[in-house]
């Protein structure tokens, strides 16, 4: 197959003129005339018309064989790595908070102290970051006092135990509304996710909810109800979303590591973008429970971090069967097995060369360092065949964006005003689908599933960008109500979709960085269930790729 990509045809739109284009989608009559135009102006028919063959719509993904059993718990794993970790200045990873815990050159209370001051400074006054949603200062000091006296005890719950997270405002944290980045969802939750009671269980100081974009339900980050996340590295620059805030901490040195929700790349687009790693796990991998229900086909939960073994580490914690989740409860054990192996001999990567190359110059000379990396190390490249691009993208926006829909209906049907005009564009898209688009992307995301591990089996890992570009200007004259701006949605999830869709597991790690010093993200997919590989392919690249820090930056460890 040939790899053809087609342009995106739409106008950039912000202020009145979205507001007008909004106020007509909604409006009956015109507003599906209106909605199907756009659609089929993109090439929706072409993808209508396109067989999925005898692929049933069924829901999962496909199974996958167990990894091998081992003798110890990912945990202990996890707590091995990070005490093989070498400490570096002005890298305050999991194993340097652990280590300075240990050797008492410091303590978790001094540290809750010293990130509530960084964060009144850098999410405070004309010039915030835009970083929290929600904070509990008194409940983080707590936190961090019982984590200090199980440290002078000697009974540390984990490596975990004191180090400061930060979580997405898509996950339960009882006591705290769950807002999805909107104004109308206020009640607070009254048990913790279990993403969060795990971590809480893991000794973990939860500094708040980070920000996010209105419900998910874009790439970019600009939330019109919390203000524009900022990207540390230049903060008139976006950080990628929707996990906006929760890349943004990390990179500002807030915490080691955060949590993510991925729906269509919205852990992965603001790892990249902010220079910090992140892991979309293979689909049920890791608990739901607690995760108001946005998307139940393509939404993953998942941890971004300073380095692989920050992410390694929180995944190790997170990860595991729920009997509260359907889509956890029949996975083989997780692990992190042989991920600590630099030797990559016998490991296969995945390159189609024209797709890996439909990127800015600067970006895809990045990824050929980190793939020049991975073959230094014993690697060898295989070349794939072309993706349908058409056939992805339509896929994944009819189940995203019908499951959206359905799941903020009775909002919109109350007042739909309480949406951004982003979201309520979107929204609007996913109510036009129609039921046989929906069962004719169900058909196909079996058939891109299959096609998918059936290439797999000639490679372990496929390699692109994370992202097209390196993270693109905030509209400062749109904001605070954003814009629709389609090119630059389509630059940062080109190469993210088909993760989402298939359920594979993926990883975004810093590759290095573009003329404008803008980090750039390296994109590892592998099979499922396989984690623990792509974790030892991302150590060999992040140890080759240049480092740097951002220029609003904080340390929290003397």
């Amino acid at each position: 197959m040939t790899y053809r990509r087609a342009p995106v045809k739409a106008p950039r739109l912000s202020g009145m003129p979205l507001k007008a284009m909004v106020n007509t989608l909604e409006r009956g009559g015109v507003g599906p005339a209106l909605l199907e135009k756009l659609m089929r102006d993109s090439g929706i028919e072409q993808w209508r018309e396109l067989s999925a063959g005898d692929a049933p719509p069924i829901q999962y993904p496909l199974p996958h064989g167990a990894p091998p059993a081992e003798s110890q718990t990912p945990v202990e794993q996890a707590a091995r790595a990070v005490a093989a970790s070498p400490v570096e200045p002005k890298r305050e990873t999991v194993a340097a908070f652990a280590r300075a815990y240990r050797d008492g050159s410091a303590d978790p209370v001094a540290v809750a102290r010293r990130a509530h001051e960084a964060i009144e400074r850098l999410d405070g006054g004309a010039d915030r970051l835009g970083l929290f949603i929600a904070r509990k200062p008194e409940e983080v000091l707590q936190a961090a006092e019982a984590s200090s006296a199980r440290l002078r005890a000697g009974a540390p719950l984990s490596v975990l135990d004191g180090v400061p997270v930060v979580i997405k405002d898509e996950l339960d944290l009882a006591g705290f509304p769950t807002t999805l980045g909107t104004t109308f969802r206020t009640e607070p939750a009254r048990t913790d996710s279990t993403v969060a009671a795990r971590l809480k269980a893991a000794g973990a100081v939860i500094l708040g909810k980070a920000n996010m974009h209105e419900i998910g339900i874009n790439p970019i980050g600009l939330n019109p109800h919390h203000g524009a996340a900022r990207n540390p590295w230049n903060r008139g620059h976006i950080t990628g979303g929707s996990s906006s805030g929760s890349g943004a901490v990390v990179a500002a040195g807030l915490c080691p590591a955060s949590i993510g929700a991925d729906g269509g790349g919205s852990i992965r687009i603001p790892a990249a973008l902010c220079g910090v790693v992140g892991l979309k796990a293979t689909w049920g991998r890791i608990p739901e429970t607690g995760v108001p229900p946005l998307c139940w086909n393509v939404a993953h939960v998942g941890p971004l971090g300073l380095t692989v073994d920050d992410v390694a580490a929180v995944y190790a914690i997170v990860a595991g069967t729920d009997g509260l989740d359907v889509a956890s409860r029949q996975q083989p054990p997780h692990h992190l097995s042989g991920y600590e192996d630099g030797t990559l001999q016998g490991v296969r990567l995945g390159l189609c060369t024209p797709y890996f190359e439909d990127a800015d110059p600067d970006v895809v000379a990045r990824c050929r360092e980190a793939v020049r990396a991975l073959t230094d190390a014993g690697a060898t490249v295989v070349e794939l065949p072309a993706p349908d691009l058409n056939t992805i993208l339509w896929t994944h926006s009819c189940i995203i964006l019908s499951e959206m829909a359905e799941a903020m209906l009775p909002q919109v049907k109350a007042r739909a005003s309480v949406f951004g005009l982003d979201s309520r564009t979107n929204l609007a898209l996913g109510r036009h689908f129609r039921a046989t688009d929906l069962i004719h992307a169900l058909r196909h995301r079996h058939r891109l599933t299959r096609e998918l591990l059936s290439l797999m089996a000639d490679v372990d890992v496929i390699v692109t960008p994370t992202t097209a570009s390196t993270a693109p200007a905030i509209p400062e004259a749109a904001l605070p109500a954003g814009e629709s701006n389609l090119p630059v949605v389509d630059a940062l999830m080109r190469f993210i979709r088909l993760a989402n869709l298939t359920g594979c597991p993926a990883l975004s790690v810093p590759a290095g960085f573009d003329r404008a010093g803008l980090p750039v993200g390296v994109h590892l997919m592998g099979r499922p269930y396989e984690e623990h590989l792509l974790f030892r392919l991302g150590r060999v690249v992040e140890r080759a790729a240049e480092r740097r820090t951002p220029g609003l930056h904080v340390n929290l460890l003397p």
